[in-house]
Protein backbone atom coordinates (compact mmCIF):
# COMPACT_ATOMS: atom_id res chain seq x y z
CA UNK A 1 0.00 0.00 0.00
CA UNK A 2 1.37 3.39 -1.01
CA UNK A 3 1.99 6.00 1.62
CA UNK A 4 -0.20 9.10 1.39
CA UNK A 5 1.48 11.99 -0.38
CA UNK A 6 1.66 15.61 0.70
CA UNK A 7 2.32 18.50 -1.64
CA UNK A 8 5.38 20.51 -0.60
CA UNK A 9 6.69 23.28 -2.85
CA UNK A 10 4.99 21.91 -5.95
CA UNK A 11 6.29 18.34 -5.47
CA UNK A 12 4.76 15.41 -3.68
CA UNK A 13 6.50 13.56 -0.85
CA UNK A 14 5.48 10.63 1.26
CA UNK A 15 3.96 11.51 4.66
CA UNK A 16 5.46 9.93 7.82
CA UNK A 17 2.98 7.06 7.95
CA UNK A 18 3.51 4.11 10.32
CA UNK A 19 2.37 0.56 9.48
CA UNK A 20 -0.80 0.69 11.61
CA UNK A 21 -2.01 3.85 9.92
CA UNK A 22 -1.14 6.23 12.76
CA UNK A 23 1.32 9.09 12.95
CA UNK A 24 4.96 8.63 13.89
CA UNK A 25 5.76 8.78 17.66
CA UNK A 26 7.39 12.20 17.34
CA UNK A 27 4.24 13.71 15.86
CA UNK A 28 2.00 11.95 18.40
CA UNK A 29 4.17 13.26 21.23
CA UNK A 30 3.99 16.77 19.83
CA UNK A 31 0.19 16.51 19.60
CA UNK A 32 -0.05 15.29 23.23
CA UNK A 33 2.23 18.10 24.42
CA UNK A 34 0.09 20.65 22.63
CA UNK A 35 -3.07 19.25 24.24
CA UNK A 36 -1.39 19.30 27.67
CA UNK A 37 -0.45 22.96 27.25
CA UNK A 38 -3.97 23.82 26.08
CA UNK A 39 -5.53 22.04 29.08
CA UNK A 40 -3.13 23.80 31.45
CA UNK A 41 -3.96 27.21 29.96
CA UNK A 42 -7.68 26.45 30.15
CA UNK A 43 -7.32 25.37 33.79
CA UNK A 44 -5.46 28.59 34.65
CA UNK A 45 -8.11 30.66 32.89
CA UNK A 46 -10.94 28.92 34.78
CA UNK A 47 -9.34 28.96 38.23
CA UNK A 48 -7.65 32.36 38.14
CA UNK A 49 -9.62 34.57 35.77
CA UNK A 50 -13.26 33.54 36.21
CA UNK A 51 -13.68 34.76 39.81
CA UNK A 52 -13.89 38.50 40.44
CA UNK A 53 -12.69 37.87 43.99
CA UNK A 54 -9.30 36.95 42.51
CA UNK A 55 -8.64 40.65 41.98
CA UNK A 56 -7.53 40.52 45.62
CA UNK A 57 -4.70 38.08 44.78
CA UNK A 58 -2.34 41.00 44.15
CA UNK A 59 -2.49 41.91 47.84
CA UNK A 60 -0.55 38.72 48.69
CA UNK A 61 2.75 39.68 46.99
CA UNK A 62 2.18 43.28 48.14
CA UNK A 63 2.09 42.13 51.79
CA UNK A 64 5.42 40.31 51.38
CA UNK A 65 7.01 43.39 49.80
CA UNK A 66 5.71 45.61 52.62
CA UNK A 67 7.04 43.15 55.21
CA UNK A 68 10.60 43.58 53.93
CA UNK A 69 10.46 47.27 52.99
CA UNK A 70 8.54 48.85 55.87
CA UNK A 71 7.44 48.40 59.46
CA UNK A 72 3.77 49.09 58.75
CA UNK A 73 2.42 45.95 60.41
CA UNK A 74 -1.17 47.10 60.03
CA UNK A 75 -0.91 47.17 56.24
CA UNK A 76 1.00 43.88 56.16
CA UNK A 77 -1.78 42.25 58.18
CA UNK A 78 -4.60 43.74 56.08
CA UNK A 79 -2.88 42.91 52.77
CA UNK A 80 -2.12 39.35 53.90
CA UNK A 81 -5.73 38.89 55.00
CA UNK A 82 -7.05 40.22 51.70
CA UNK A 83 -4.60 38.05 49.76
CA UNK A 84 -5.62 34.88 51.61
CA UNK A 85 -9.37 35.46 51.11
CA UNK A 86 -9.53 34.56 47.37
CA UNK A 87 -7.12 31.67 47.96
CA UNK A 88 -9.49 30.21 50.54
CA UNK A 89 -12.40 30.59 48.11
CA UNK A 90 -10.42 28.93 45.27
CA UNK A 91 -9.49 26.08 47.63
CA UNK A 92 -13.21 25.49 48.05
CA UNK A 93 -13.70 25.58 44.28
CA UNK A 94 -10.91 23.07 43.59
CA UNK A 95 -12.31 20.80 46.29
CA UNK A 96 -15.78 20.93 44.73
CA UNK A 97 -14.30 20.05 41.34
CA UNK A 98 -12.47 17.07 42.84
CA UNK A 99 -15.67 16.01 44.62
CA UNK A 100 -17.37 15.54 41.24
CA UNK A 101 -14.93 12.70 40.53
CA UNK A 102 -14.92 11.18 44.02
CA UNK A 103 -18.67 11.26 44.69
CA UNK A 104 -20.76 13.29 47.15
CA UNK A 105 -19.76 11.46 50.36
CA UNK A 106 -16.00 11.59 49.87
CA UNK A 107 -16.48 15.02 48.37
CA UNK A 108 -18.12 16.24 51.55
CA UNK A 109 -15.15 14.95 53.55
CA UNK A 110 -12.72 16.69 51.20
CA UNK A 111 -14.71 19.90 51.47
CA UNK A 112 -14.66 19.76 55.26
CA UNK A 113 -10.90 19.07 55.27
CA UNK A 114 -9.68 21.63 52.75
CA UNK A 115 -12.35 24.13 53.75
CA UNK A 116 -10.57 24.33 57.11
CA UNK A 117 -7.06 24.23 55.62
CA UNK A 118 -6.60 28.00 55.90
CA UNK A 119 -7.59 28.06 59.57
CA UNK A 120 -5.38 25.08 60.39
CA UNK A 121 -2.35 26.63 58.68
CA UNK A 122 -2.86 29.95 60.49
CA UNK A 123 -3.24 28.07 63.80
CA UNK A 124 -0.01 26.14 63.21
CA UNK A 125 1.99 29.31 62.59
CA UNK A 126 0.44 30.93 65.66
CA UNK A 127 1.43 27.91 67.78
CA UNK A 128 4.92 28.06 66.31
CA UNK A 129 5.16 31.69 67.50
CA UNK A 130 3.85 30.76 70.96
CA UNK A 131 0.57 32.64 70.43
CA UNK A 132 -1.62 30.08 72.17
CA UNK A 133 -4.30 32.61 73.09
CA UNK A 134 -4.69 33.56 69.41
CA UNK A 135 -5.19 29.90 68.53
CA UNK A 136 -7.81 29.45 71.25
CA UNK A 137 -9.71 32.55 70.23
CA UNK A 138 -9.54 31.78 66.50
CA UNK A 139 -11.04 28.33 67.14
CA UNK A 140 -13.86 29.95 69.12
CA UNK A 141 -14.31 32.50 66.36
CA UNK A 142 -14.46 29.77 63.74
CA UNK A 143 -17.33 28.07 65.59
CA UNK A 144 -19.21 31.34 66.01
CA UNK A 145 -18.58 32.33 62.39
CA UNK A 146 -19.91 29.02 61.06
CA UNK A 147 -22.90 28.93 63.40
CA UNK A 148 -24.02 32.51 62.97
CA UNK A 149 -22.43 34.41 60.09
CA UNK A 150 -22.05 31.68 57.44
CA UNK A 151 -25.31 29.95 58.29
CA UNK A 152 -27.14 33.24 58.67
CA UNK A 153 -25.97 34.55 55.29
CA UNK A 154 -26.87 31.23 53.65
CA UNK A 155 -30.37 31.19 55.16
CA UNK A 156 -30.85 34.86 54.31
CA UNK A 157 -29.71 34.53 50.67
CA UNK A 158 -31.64 31.29 50.16
CA UNK A 159 -34.73 32.79 51.78
CA UNK A 160 -34.61 35.84 49.54
CA UNK A 161 -34.29 33.74 46.38
CA UNK A 162 -37.04 31.33 47.53
CA UNK A 163 -39.11 33.87 49.44
CA UNK A 164 -42.43 32.19 48.69
CA UNK A 165 -41.65 29.07 50.70
CA UNK A 166 -39.78 27.72 53.72
CA UNK A 167 -36.69 25.77 52.74
CA UNK A 168 -36.42 22.34 54.38
CA UNK A 169 -33.57 20.18 55.58
CA UNK A 170 -33.16 16.78 57.20
CA UNK A 171 -33.93 16.36 60.91
CA UNK A 172 -31.65 13.32 61.00
CA UNK A 173 -28.72 15.48 59.88
CA UNK A 174 -29.53 18.02 62.58
CA UNK A 175 -29.72 15.32 65.27
CA UNK A 176 -26.33 13.80 64.39
CA UNK A 177 -24.60 17.17 64.15
CA UNK A 178 -26.16 18.33 67.43
CA UNK A 179 -24.81 15.22 69.15
CA UNK A 180 -21.32 15.94 67.82
CA UNK A 181 -21.61 19.54 68.96
CA UNK A 182 -22.59 18.43 72.48
CA UNK A 183 -19.58 16.13 72.67
CA UNK A 184 -17.27 18.90 71.44
CA UNK A 185 -18.63 21.33 74.04
CA UNK A 186 -18.10 18.76 76.81
CA UNK A 187 -14.57 18.05 75.62
CA UNK A 188 -13.70 21.74 75.76
CA UNK A 189 -15.67 22.64 78.89
CA UNK A 190 -14.47 20.09 81.46
CA UNK A 191 -10.73 20.85 81.20
CA UNK A 192 -11.59 24.56 81.46
CA UNK A 193 -13.74 23.96 84.55
CA UNK A 194 -10.92 21.96 86.13
CA UNK A 195 -8.50 24.80 85.43
CA UNK A 196 -10.60 27.62 86.87
CA UNK A 197 -11.86 25.70 89.93
CA UNK A 198 -8.34 24.55 90.88
CA UNK A 199 -9.75 21.15 91.84
CA UNK A 200 -7.08 19.02 90.17
CA UNK A 201 -5.60 15.96 91.81
CA UNK A 202 -2.21 17.01 90.49
CA UNK A 203 -1.77 20.72 89.91
CA UNK A 204 -1.29 21.33 86.18
CA UNK A 205 -0.75 17.69 85.23
CA UNK A 206 -4.37 16.60 85.67
CA UNK A 207 -5.66 19.40 83.47
CA UNK A 208 -3.29 18.49 80.64
CA UNK A 209 -4.06 14.78 80.97
CA UNK A 210 -7.83 15.40 80.85
CA UNK A 211 -7.45 17.72 77.86
CA UNK A 212 -5.42 15.13 75.92
CA UNK A 213 -7.85 12.34 76.84
CA UNK A 214 -10.80 14.45 75.68
CA UNK A 215 -8.99 15.19 72.42
CA UNK A 216 -8.50 11.47 71.77
CA UNK A 217 -12.16 10.79 72.51
CA UNK A 218 -13.24 13.51 70.08
CA UNK A 219 -10.96 12.05 67.40
CA UNK A 220 -12.62 8.65 67.92
CA UNK A 221 -16.05 10.29 67.67
CA UNK A 222 -15.10 12.08 64.46
CA UNK A 223 -13.68 8.89 62.94
CA UNK A 224 -16.89 7.08 63.84
CA UNK A 225 -18.90 9.85 62.19
CA UNK A 226 -16.84 9.51 59.00
CA UNK A 227 -17.38 5.76 58.98
CA UNK A 228 -21.09 6.33 59.52
CA UNK A 229 -21.20 8.55 56.44
CA UNK A 230 -18.94 6.45 54.23
CA UNK A 231 -20.79 3.20 55.06
CA UNK A 232 -23.82 4.36 53.12
CA UNK A 233 -25.98 5.24 56.11
CA UNK A 234 -26.33 8.76 54.72
CA UNK A 235 -29.36 7.54 52.79
CA UNK A 236 -31.40 8.11 55.94
CA UNK A 237 -30.87 11.83 55.47
CA UNK A 238 -33.88 12.91 53.44
CA UNK A 239 -35.56 16.30 53.75
CA UNK A 240 -38.89 16.57 55.56
CA UNK A 241 -41.85 15.59 53.41
CA UNK A 242 -39.72 14.06 50.64
CA UNK A 243 -40.35 10.41 51.60
CA UNK A 244 -40.33 8.44 48.37
CA UNK A 245 -40.92 11.36 46.02
CA UNK A 246 -38.10 11.49 43.49
CA UNK A 247 -36.00 14.61 43.44
CA UNK A 248 -36.61 16.30 40.12
CA UNK A 249 -33.75 18.71 40.55
CA UNK A 250 -31.28 15.86 40.98
CA UNK A 251 -32.35 14.15 37.78
CA UNK A 252 -32.72 17.28 35.73
CA UNK A 253 -29.09 18.41 36.03
CA UNK A 254 -25.86 16.55 36.55
CA UNK A 255 -23.01 18.85 37.43
CA UNK A 256 -20.07 18.58 35.05
CA UNK A 257 -16.47 19.16 36.05
CA UNK A 258 -14.78 22.24 34.63
CA UNK A 259 -11.25 20.98 35.26
CA UNK A 260 -9.72 17.49 35.37
CA UNK A 261 -9.17 15.44 38.50
CA UNK A 262 -5.37 15.76 38.50
CA UNK A 263 -5.68 19.44 37.68
CA UNK A 264 -7.88 19.87 40.77
CA UNK A 265 -5.33 17.99 42.92
CA UNK A 266 -2.51 20.15 41.54
CA UNK A 267 -4.44 23.34 42.28
CA UNK A 268 -5.14 22.15 45.83
CA UNK A 269 -1.41 21.67 46.40
CA UNK A 270 -0.45 25.04 44.85
CA UNK A 271 -3.14 27.02 46.67
CA UNK A 272 -2.39 25.37 50.03
CA UNK A 273 1.30 26.21 49.62
CA UNK A 274 0.55 29.86 48.83
CA UNK A 275 -1.87 30.10 51.77
CA UNK A 276 0.88 28.69 53.98
CA UNK A 277 3.33 31.39 52.82
CA UNK A 278 0.92 34.27 53.40
CA UNK A 279 -0.27 32.86 56.73
CA UNK A 280 3.22 33.24 58.17
CA UNK A 281 3.28 36.95 57.36
CA UNK A 282 -0.27 37.33 58.62
CA UNK A 283 0.50 35.78 62.01
CA UNK A 284 3.76 37.69 62.42
CA UNK A 285 1.90 40.97 61.90
CA UNK A 286 -0.99 40.35 64.35
CA UNK A 287 0.46 42.08 67.40
CA UNK A 288 1.84 44.99 65.40
CA UNK A 289 -1.49 45.36 63.61
CA UNK A 290 -3.29 45.39 66.95
CA UNK A 291 -1.23 48.40 68.04
CA UNK A 292 -1.26 50.31 64.75
CA UNK A 293 -4.94 49.73 63.95
CA UNK A 294 -6.02 50.13 67.59
CA UNK A 295 -7.86 46.79 67.51
CA UNK A 296 -7.85 44.28 70.38
CA UNK A 297 -6.01 41.04 69.61
CA UNK A 298 -9.17 39.23 70.74
CA UNK A 299 -11.21 40.96 68.00
CA UNK A 300 -8.61 40.09 65.37
CA UNK A 301 -8.46 36.47 66.53
CA UNK A 302 -12.18 35.82 67.06
CA UNK A 303 -13.67 37.88 64.20
CA UNK A 304 -11.19 38.73 61.43
CA UNK A 305 -9.13 35.53 61.17
CA UNK A 306 -12.14 33.15 61.04
CA UNK A 307 -13.84 35.29 58.38
CA UNK A 308 -10.75 34.86 56.20
CA UNK A 309 -10.50 31.14 56.99
CA UNK A 310 -14.18 30.55 56.27
CA UNK A 311 -14.24 32.34 52.92
CA UNK A 312 -14.59 29.07 50.99
CA UNK A 313 -17.33 27.74 53.27
CA UNK A 314 -19.11 31.08 53.22
CA UNK A 315 -19.27 31.23 49.43
CA UNK A 316 -20.23 27.56 49.04
CA UNK A 317 -22.94 27.67 51.70
CA UNK A 318 -24.63 30.69 50.14
CA UNK A 319 -24.39 29.20 46.64
CA UNK A 320 -26.05 25.93 47.69
CA UNK A 321 -28.74 27.73 49.69
CA UNK A 322 -29.65 29.82 46.67
CA UNK A 323 -29.99 26.58 44.70
CA UNK A 324 -32.37 25.27 47.41
CA UNK A 325 -29.89 22.54 48.42
CA UNK A 326 -30.11 23.27 52.12
CA UNK A 327 -28.80 19.92 53.38
CA UNK A 328 -25.53 20.55 51.52
CA UNK A 329 -25.49 24.05 52.97
CA UNK A 330 -25.71 22.63 56.50
CA UNK A 331 -22.86 20.21 55.84
CA UNK A 332 -20.64 22.94 54.40
CA UNK A 333 -21.45 25.71 56.86
CA UNK A 334 -21.62 24.03 60.24
CA UNK A 335 -19.37 20.98 59.98
CA UNK A 336 -17.94 20.42 63.44
CA UNK A 337 -19.59 23.53 64.90
CA UNK A 338 -23.21 22.50 64.68
CA UNK A 339 -25.88 24.70 66.15
CA UNK A 340 -28.73 23.74 63.89
CA UNK A 341 -30.65 22.35 66.84
CA UNK A 342 -31.96 25.89 67.38
CA UNK A 343 -33.90 25.31 64.13
CA UNK A 344 -35.01 21.75 64.94
CA UNK A 345 -38.32 22.29 63.20
CA UNK A 346 -36.43 21.58 60.00
CA UNK A 347 -37.26 24.79 58.14
CA UNK A 348 -35.36 27.95 57.28
CA UNK A 349 -36.20 31.33 55.82
CA UNK A 350 -34.61 34.75 55.37
CA UNK A 351 -35.83 36.00 58.79
CA UNK A 352 -33.99 33.21 60.63
CA UNK A 353 -30.91 33.98 58.58
CA UNK A 354 -31.15 37.66 59.49
CA UNK A 355 -31.49 36.75 63.18
CA UNK A 356 -28.25 34.74 63.02
CA UNK A 357 -26.40 37.58 61.29
CA UNK A 358 -27.59 40.08 63.92
CA UNK A 359 -26.48 37.73 66.71
CA UNK A 360 -23.05 37.55 65.12
CA UNK A 361 -22.83 41.35 64.99
CA UNK A 362 -23.49 41.43 68.75
CA UNK A 363 -20.70 38.89 69.30
CA UNK A 364 -18.34 40.93 67.09
CA UNK A 365 -19.13 44.11 68.99
CA UNK A 366 -18.48 42.33 72.31
CA UNK A 367 -14.97 41.27 71.29
CA UNK A 368 -14.29 44.71 69.79
CA UNK A 369 -14.41 46.16 73.32
CA UNK A 370 -12.78 43.18 75.04
CA UNK A 371 -9.19 42.98 76.23
CA UNK A 372 -7.73 39.82 77.79
CA UNK A 373 -6.65 40.37 81.40
CA UNK A 374 -2.93 40.17 82.01
CA UNK A 375 -2.55 37.03 84.09
CA UNK A 376 0.37 34.72 84.76
CA UNK A 377 -1.78 31.56 84.76
CA UNK A 378 -3.60 32.47 81.48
Amino acid sequence: MESPQIEMGGSKVNSPQVPNGGLRPSMAGSWNSQRTVERALKSIRIVIFTSKLNLLLTFGPASIILHFTSRRHGLVFLFSMLGITPLAERLGYATEQLAIYTGPTVGGLLNATFGNATEMIIAMYALKNGMIRVVQQSLLGSILSNMLLVMGCAFFAGGIVHRNKDQVFSKATAAVNSGLLLMAVMGLMFPAVLHFTHSEVRQGASEVALSRFSSCIMLVAYASYLYFQLSGRSSIYSPIGSEEVPNEDATEEDEEAEIGMWEAITWLAVLTLWVSVLSEYLVNAIEGASDSLNLPVAFISVILLPIVGNAAEHASAIMFAMKDKLDITLGVAIGSSTQISMFVDGTANYLKGLMLILCYLIVAASFFVHVDPQSSDD
